[in-house]
């Protein structure tokens, strides 16, 4: 269903008593396993894996209440521009509905995990059509927009780019969402792969002016991933700083500039001790910094195996690993 400019404006008038700035505070974990494979290309290989529905209560039942659920867009739709694959989406809704069955007060982020880009090119800069890419969110909006504990990650890492055309492409993705009839929560991500340290500098001083047809701000989140590691790639099981410099910085921006809100949906250590440490602080500080930071989730559990370098996936027994017990867990809502 479509939404009339005025229809848009009602709900807007509605929504704005609501207190539509008091989204929760959240914490959990990405659950990967339908992005396996995509490369920072955007390009798609074909070896999907399911994440494990049990994961989800199991971290619910720990205090979790943020699920980010990634997948690769050739997947969802193996045309560009065309019709969502309705097989790979009964597979996926049934995972999503998993995690949002596992408690009462539980957040999906359905993130379309590409890059920006598709088999190479970048959307709206010589690759698919800002059209093509909204199409495939007008098309989840049909499905998901009437659920407000559903939130849209636009898209996974966004990097090498004309900053500015980027933003612009967000702009159109997010109208579409919302002429589609869909009032979620939106994820607006920015460049250098959602980088939370340039941020301030690079992308959000352009973000910051992208508008939603409801009216206000407050269902636009900025999306931000940052890293531990010597290099901020994730890659690595020894972490080198706990990120509270670089997200103050993020917190001033973000205040100095309507008081807005972003999401840490990345982020996370390896098996060792410096992690422990510097991890368990990064997200305490979050914890401290809401509601500018709205929480966190960390990467990753779903399909990978408890040997993955970054892994909090459940051991076969049903017990958790350290990290998640010491650096995690303490910082959940």
């Amino acid at each position: 269903m479509k939404y009339s400019t005025f229809a848009l404006t009602v709900l807007s008038t509605v929504l704005a008593p609501l207190g539509v700035t008091g989204i929760s505070r959240l914490g959990g974990v990405n659950t990967a396993g339908y992005d396996f494979s995509v490369s920072t290309s955007g390009d798609y290989s074909g070896t999907p894996s399911t994440p494990p529905s049990s994961q989800y209560a199991h971290f619910e039942g720990e205090g979790a209440n943020l699920f980010r659920i990634p997948f690769a867009w050739q997947l969802m739709t193996p045309t560009l521009g065309g019709t969502i694959n309705s097989t790979f989406f009964n597979e996926y809704d049934a995972t999503v509905q998993a995690a949002l069955n596992s408690g009462s007060n539980v957040y999906v982020i359905v993130d379309l995990h590409n890059y920006a880009r598709w088999n190479g090119d970048i959307i709206g800069q010589g690759g698919p059509t800002n059209a093509q890419f909204a199409s495939i969110w007008t098309q989840l909006a049909d499905q998901y927009g009437s659920n407000d504990q559903i939130i849209f990650g636009i898209m996974n890492e966004p990097h090498d780019l004309n900053v500015t055309e980027w933003v612009a492409t967000v702009q159109y993705v997010v109208n579409e969402i919302r002429n589609a009839g869909a009032t979620n929560y939106l994820l607006l991500p920015g460049s250098s792969y959602s980088s939370a340290e340039t941020f301030p500098t690079e992308a959000g001083p352009y973000l910051v002016d992208v508008t939603d047809p409801l009216g206000g701000t407050d269902y636009l989140l900025f999306d931000v991933h940052k890293y531990l590691d010597s290099d901020n790639s994730g890659t690595h099981a020894t972490c080198v700083t706990n990120n509270t410099e670089v997200l103050e910085t993020l917190v001033t921006f973000l205040q100095n500039n309507g008081n807005r809100q972003a999401i840490l949906s990345e982020t996370g250590g390896g098996e060792t001790s410096s992690c422990e440490t510097y991890l368990g602080e990064e997200l305490a500080y979050v914890k401290s910094a809401y509601p500018n930071l709205v929480g966190f989730s960390v990467w990753a559990a779903g399909a990978f195996d408890t040997s993955y370098v970054l892994s909090v996936t459940p051991y076969s027994n049903g017990t958790d690993q350290p990290l998640w017990i010491d650096a995690v867990e303490p910082y959940l809502p």
